[in-house]
């Protein structure tokens, strides 16, 4: 008798445990499966499926990355080399990329600005070339992936490199800008006086607006901008405005009037009116001159005798990176990826090659 009650106890006792252990085990679970994300999950979780949530391993997934431009013939992700025409020279030099990245930042930013903005430009100069190349697949000299004309590609300085450069090329070797599985457009400029533009106000960019170029806020207001870039004024003689024009298509042989036309989201000018003839401000800039005429966002245009008197503030077309607001940025302590996502909103930095 007292057997039977002491198998009893035990098979009670058994039970009892195999209930906690259950009960335990379903708790488990539940803290660590997610929630169901969107409906189709749970519509699969209604049908009785048999297959587990998704485990999320990361909020963010990883950037689609492009693949190396064809006419490079380089292996995915090895360092490329590349074929440049150096125009000062009139010859052909093939270099590794990282090489010719080196040249062009140290001809389009200063040697001695902050290590940050420095590797700002040297992603946007990388992600130049390579779209650059995927997009033409060679320079205008032939027999060449890209050139040093600065009208055709970037500036390029090989005297200036130094170590800050070196070391910021370096630091973002085989980065670039990338938007939905492509290359990004790679737009800078020197001071975006404030707010920067959208490609078609500030470039009168023929394509559909890409989605990561729009007006943001830029901290153009470091002292140590030039005068000459904070406000500026240009006069040109009516022949030489009337020269530009024809080049632009427009055959007027005189105008007696000059005004600003349409205006942009940023407040730059969209449209010039000469004697109620309009013409595309961005373009107009190109065929005067762009280091006279240093942007579309004009403050008055007049003309006053034989002279048209433009008065405007920054300098450049005002698309992408100002290199004015990346110096602030990086002077605040802001990293240069902190930099390229607020001028191109959406886009991923990945690396190409290690």
């Amino acid at each position: 008798m007292v057997n039977k009650k002491i198998t009893s106890i035990k098979i009670i006792c058994l039970l009892l445990a195999i209930t906690l252990v259950a009960g335990c085990t379903a708790i488990t679970r539940r803290d660590s499966d997610p929630a169901p994300q969107d409906d189709t999950q749970q519509q699969g979780q209604s049908l009785g499926t048999k297959k587990p949530f998704p485990r999320q391993e990361s909020t963010q997934q990883e950037a689609k990355k492009p693949s190396l431009p064809k006419a490079l013939q380089a292996s995915e992700g090895q360092e490329p080399s590349l074929k440049v025409f150096i125009q000062e020279e009139n010859r052909v030099e093939e270099m590794k990329l990282e090489d010719y990245i080196k040249n062009v930042v140290a001809g389009e930013i200063k040697n001695d600005w902050p290590h940050e903005a420095i590797k700002a430009q040297a992603i946007i100069a990388r992600t130049f070339v390579l779209n650059f190349i995927d997009e033409k697949g060679q320079s205008k000299y032939g027999n060449a992936h890209i050139s040093t004309d600065i009208e055709e590609a970037q500036a390029w300085n090989p005297e200036a490199v130094n170590e800050r450069i070196e070391k910021a090329v370096q630091d973002t070797r085989g980065q670039v800008m990338v938007y939905d599985g492509k290359y990004a457009q790679a737009w800078f400029h020197s001071n975006a006086a404030g707010k920067t533009a959208t490609a078609k106000e500030g470039l009168n960019y023929k394509k559909e607006n890409p989605p990561y170029i729009k007006m943001v806020d830029s901290p153009d207001d470091s002292p140590e901008i030039p005068d000459d870039e904070v406000n500026w004024e240009y006069s040109v003689s009516k022949a030489k405005v009337l020269e530009a024009l024809n080049t632009m298509g427009k055959s007027l042989k005189d105008f007696g009037s000059v005004s600003i036309g349409q205006k942009g989201e940023s407040g730059r000018a969209v449209t010039l009116s000469f004697d109620g003839t309009e013409v595309s401000a961005p373009d107009f800039r190109i065929a005067i001159g762009s280091t006279e005429m240093k942007s579309t966002l004009l403050d008055s245009v007049q003309l006053q005798g034989d002279q048209v008197v433009f008065k405007g503030r920054g300098y450049g077309h005002g698309v992408g990176m100002s290199q004015w607001g990346a110096y602030k940025m990086a002077k605040e302590g802001k990293k240069a990826e902190d930099i390229i996502t607020h001028y191109f909103q959406g886009v991923n930095v990945v690396k190409m090659w290690d």
